[in-house]
C-alpha cells in the first residue's frame, strides 16, 4: 500500500511527525464523537508506528534494503 522504507523516511523526525499526527488525530476523532474515524486512525497510527519503528528498514540509492 504504502513504501515506508523509502530513504525519504530515514530522518527520526520526520518519523515522529507523522506517527504523531496519525495518534493525534485519532485522539481529535475520539473527542468530537466519531469513534469509528478514531479506531481507524488508532489504527493507522500503530500501523505507521510498528514499521517506522520496530521494522524500519531503509532501502539504499540502488533500492536494495541495509
Amino acid at each position: 500500500m504504502f513504501d515506508l522504507d523509502d530513504p525519504r523516511f530515514r530522518p527520526l523526525w520526520l518519523r515522529v511527525l507523522l506517527t504523531g499526527i496519525c495518534l493525534l488525530w485519532a485522539v481529535f476523532e475520539f473527542v468530537t464523537g466519531s469513534p469509528g474515524w478514531g479506531l481507524a486512525f488508532l489504527a493507522l497510527g500503530g500501523w505507521v508506528g510498528w514499521r517506522f519503528f520496530v521494522t524500519f528498514r531503509p532501502r539504499d540509492e540502488t533500492g536494495e534494503g541495509k
